[in-house]
């Protein structure tokens, strides 16, 4: 299996727990408690390892959140590369109501970045002997961490010979895609971003991929579309997937799950129709886990069989 290496610069360790409502005022109890590691390319990561896989994960570490991320990390089998920083890494808080079973996101900004600490993470990437067959930036940007940040990775990675994977949003996710990756992962809004329209349709939005894949800005998109399914779009083909028919338990992690089980599959050789039929089905089954789980293994290979993939040439 081809090395896979993760950048995460926003990580976070991921709290959740569910109350019985949500009112205000009251002292809300929770219902058990989870912590989990949180960041895009963090995700991505422990989704490899959970099928069977290596990848190594980079990010910033401050202050005890920080220690602990790597502690979870750690008991996950996930090896880890960091860098020490000033700030206090991040916590984000997910609370499920029982009465409606609707969950409730609270995403905190993380700390700030110095010149000196992102410059850090460039050249600890630079340095990297042997260098990963695949590097997978995901999530969003610190404040101080300029917008070109991902188009910066993207630039080093193609003067080493290796395939970029990119998922993340507004400014970054422009000047990364400018620069040029082998892979995008947007969404509908994502997408709306990239090519600076409204499509209507699920063929218009493939088309509006298509485009990206033409001008050579990503070899491959993977645009997931929520209700409306996902497609995989290259050169020279089109898959496309309907959405499986399943009731949400959870709402967070289907995005890195998705990505996860994609480049695990693409690092391992796979064809690309079993690489999008594996994704769709880890991004399906992250959400039937409460919390920050992510994506079982035994309910991807259950769901992977409901997958119904169409192409067009």
């Amino acid at each position: 299996m081809s090395a896979i290496l993760t950048i995460t610069p926003n990580p976070a360790v991921d709290v959740s727990t569910a109350v019985d409502r949500i009112i205000p005022v009251a002292k809300l109890r929770g219902i058990g408690q989870r912590r989990d590691p949180g960041g895009g390319g963090i995700n991505v990561a422990r989704v490899v390892k959970r099928l069977g896989g290596n990848a190594t994960a980079l990010y910033p570490v401050g202050g005890l959140t920080g220690d602990l991320l790597r502690q979870l990390l750690d008991k996950e089998g996930v090896e880890s590369l960091t860098f020490p920083i000033a700030g206090e890494t991040r916590q984000d808080f997910f609370v499920r109501e029982i009465g409606t079973g609707q969950p409730y996101r609270f995403i905190l900004p993380g700390p700030p970045l110095a010149e000196h600490e992102w410059q850090r993470c460039l050249a600890l990437l630079s340095a990297l002997q042997p260098f990963p067959s695949f590097v997978v930036a995901s999530g969003s940007l610190p404040t101080g961490v300029p917008d070109d940040f991902y188009a910066r990775v993207a630039r080093i990675v193609k003067q080493r010979g290796a395939k970029m994977i990119l998922d993340t949003s507004g400014q970054a996710l422009v000047a990364a895609v400018a620069e040029g990756v082998e892979l995008v992962k947007p969404n509908l809004r994502e997408m709306r971003e990239l090519v600076g329209r409204e499509p209507s349709d699920p063929a218009e939005w493939e088309a509006a991929a298509g485009t990206l894949v033409r001008s050579r800005k990503a070899a491959m998109v993977a645009l997931t579309m929520g209700h409306l399914g996902a497609a995989l779009v290259t050169s020279d083909r089109v898959w496309r997937a309907k959405p499986l028919a399943i009731v949400p338990v959870g709402a967070v992690g289907a995005g890195d799950s998705f990505l996860g089980a994609l480049v695990y599959g693409l690092a391992s050789g796979a064809s690309l129709k079993h690489c999008f039929r594996q994704a769709v089905a880890a991004g399906a089954a992250a959400l039937l886990n409460p919390g920050t789980e992510l994506c079982r293994p035994d309910d991807i290979k259950r769901l992977a069989e409901q997958v119904i993939l169409s192409t067009a040439v």
